[in-house]
């Protein structure tokens, strides 16, 4: 988290402002003052002046700048840090330089910054004499990186604990062939290749590719909008951005579609029954007339959603509760445990929670977080209406409806040719090697259309990438069964039907010959974002590698698939790699610009 100065530095700077504030009047000036006024009086209009300049300064770290208009905007690219943020562009493209910035001119940032991020160490490296399997559940969110956008368009350098590099990866497409048909709910593609921060160690990608179902052919919904309105709700990027949001959801529905409205502040209350989605104007005025005030009372929210869900349910259908809070839960039921217990079983009742996440200065990702894992369900951070467009329109599908739940990976290397893997990310999805064939233990949900990308950097044996010097007491590896000499692993995935029922299980060879001397467009991409990602963590896994390093990259992968789908958050990358190393102190050349403008 960004450091801030005390509350001492803080009084001596604005004291700083206002001495020379008060020395800047002309003698012009004060011939022209009206006649003298009463001490009292001039006491009196001294310190409201002084409240008000006071108000209007917010200090971030070594930073001072004037708080910005409370207005939504909607731009891709503008310089930063502010002091003064850019204005508003109708417009996506390529017009304003330098990186993705808020995406509006919110409120100045709190002069206490209260964010909770889980404490999550990175994966260690593992011999594979030592320990052959690695077992993990997988994860479709992608909230960490807008959230990183949003912090690194604001001049602020992310907090470790922040960057999720599994969300990082799994925010891009990554062009993976999906399966033709719903009865296998979604395609497993392998690749391996060089890493390009070490020629001696490769990256293994294991990717997984749902099946993607058009939003005309989604069964019927049954949705409960869950908003937090409280006090800590009131700025521009929280529940205004809450209902821009919300309100693209809303367009979709169909008249067999059903949304409920529940909101919480000091105590939680129904504002809209379940009604038909062709009842749009119902829902969207409703939605209009939120505001907010008052104490965060999410408990009590939560519980009222799930019984609204509950008696609303579509059999068959999509249930579903979406969270839009900015997680600062203070009265009522607060304590993270309690809350995930509760949510672990109402998930029994086959209604899924997904969040969202708004606002900065007080964000509690890891509750937001957490609670849409054990939901069975999914965590976007919505850092603009942009983003709100992607999460709940573009990808409605893939947010809304589960293809497969319960996923798990189980990837058991071979000692005999490889010697060591780090997995990247997933750090707080790992599982225990006998959880992935217990169908009681619970583990991530796949939506339509998504992709799951999963990275290991391993090193083979004999080929001088090892970190670690095997153990002095340690058993030999052992002789390979006959058949699979060749083999560098077995990808082993668990999942469930939607609809629960036994595990089923595909098993797939990684072999020896499966290693590509040049990377695949994929493989590239996902390499460069996970550079970006162990960058903003300290570096420590890249050998050395820094920025400059980074952006070649990141550019490198991004001219080898001009033509992909999302170019455009991808060149957006390029220039957020470019405003993090300045943060860092570095200046990098900025990215050129692509010979066609790209669009999403």
């Amino acid at each position: 988290m960004s450091t801030r100065p005390n509350r001492t530095a803080q009084t001596l700077l604005a004291t700083a402002v206002l001495l020379a504030l008060s020395g800047c009047r002309s003698s012009n000036e004060v011939a022209s003052t009206p006649p003298p006024e009463e001490p009292a009086v001039l006491q009196e209009r001294s310190r409201e002046q002084e409240s008000r300049r006071l108000e209007s300064l917010v200090v971030n770290g070594a930073r001072v700048r004037s708080a910005g208009a409370n207005a939504i905007a909607d731009v891709a690219y503008a310089p930063a840090p502010p002091p003064a943020p850019p204005a508003p562009s109708a417009q996506l493209g390529f017009a304003a330089p330098s990186v993705a910035a808020p995406a509006a001119d919110f409120a100045a940032l709190p002069e206490a910054n209260t964010e909770r991020y889980a404490d999550v160490p990175p994966n260690p490296v593992q011999r594979v004499a030592e320990q052959p399997v690695s077992t993990f559940s997988i994860d479709v969110d992608t909230g960490s990186y807008s959230n990183l956008r949003r912090m690194i368009g604001w001049g602020q350098r992310p907090p470790a604990d922040a960057v999720r590099v599994e969300e990082l990866l799994n925010y891009f497409d990554y062009a993976d062939e999906a399966p033709a048909s719903r009865s296998q709910p979604f395609a497993v593609h392998t690749e391996v290749a060089p890493a390009p921060w070490n020629a001696r160690r490769l990256l293994m990608r294991v990717a997984l590719k749902a099946y993607e179902v058009p939003a005309t052919e989604l069964p019927p919904s049954n949705l409960v909008f869950l908003v937090d309105t409280s006090g800590s709700m009131q700025d521009a990027d929280k529940l205004p951005l809450v209902k821009q949001a919300l309100r693209e959801l809303v367009l979709q529905m169909r008249p067999q579609d059903r949304i409920a409205l529940v909101v919480y502040a000091g105590s939680a209350g129904l504002v809209l029954p379940p009604t038909s989605g062709a009842e749009r104007a119902t829902i969207l005025e409703a939605l209009d007339r939120l505001e907010a005030g008052g104490s965060t009372n999410g408990g009590a929210g939560i519980e009222l959603a799930y019984r609204i869900a509950r008696e609303a349910k579509i059999d068959g259908g999509v249930n579903r509760i979406v969270l839009a809070t900015d997680g600062d839960f203070n009265v009522g039921t607060t304590d993270q445990t309690t809350l995930e217990a509760f949510v672990a079983e109402q998930r029994k009742h086959g209604i899924a929670l997904s969040t969202l996440g708004f606002g900065q200065g007080n964000y509690n990702d890891a509750m937001a977080e957490q609670l849409a894992n054990i939901g069975d369900g999914n965590h976007a951070y919505i850092d603009s209406p942009r983003e709100a467009r992607k999460v709940l329109r573009d990808e409605m599908a893939g947010t809304l409806l589960t293809v497969a739940k319960d996923v798990k990976i189980q990837v058991e290397f071979n000692p005999a040719q490889v010697a060591e893997y780090r997995l990247v990310g997933y750090e707080n999805r790992q599982l225990k090697r006998e959880d992935f064939a217990n169908d009681a233990v619970d583990a991530g949900e796949i939506g339509a259309g998504h992709d799951v990308t999963a990275l290991y950097e391993i090193a083979l044996v004999g080929s001088g990438g090892e970190w670690n010097a095997p153990l002095k007491y340690a058993a030999g590896a052992r002789t390979p069964a006959t058949g699979a000499a060749g083999e560098l692993a077995t990808v082993r995935l668990r999942y469930k039907a939607p609809e629960g029922g036994a595990s089923r299980l595909l098993e797939r060879p990684v072999r020896r010959a499966d290693i590509a001397t040049t990377a695949s467009p994929a493989l590239q991409w996902a390499a460069a974002v996970t550079a970006y990602g162990e960058r903003l963590r300290g570096g420590e896994a890249l050998g050395g590698a820094g920025w400059p390093e980074v952006a070649r990259w990141v550019d490198a992968a991004f001219a080898a698939a001009p033509d992909a789908r999302d170019a455009a958050s991808r060149d957006e990358l390029r220039r957020m790699v470019r405003q993090a190393a300045t943060l860092d102190g570095e200046s990098l050349p900025e990215a050129e610009r692509p010979a066609l403008a790209v669009s999403e």
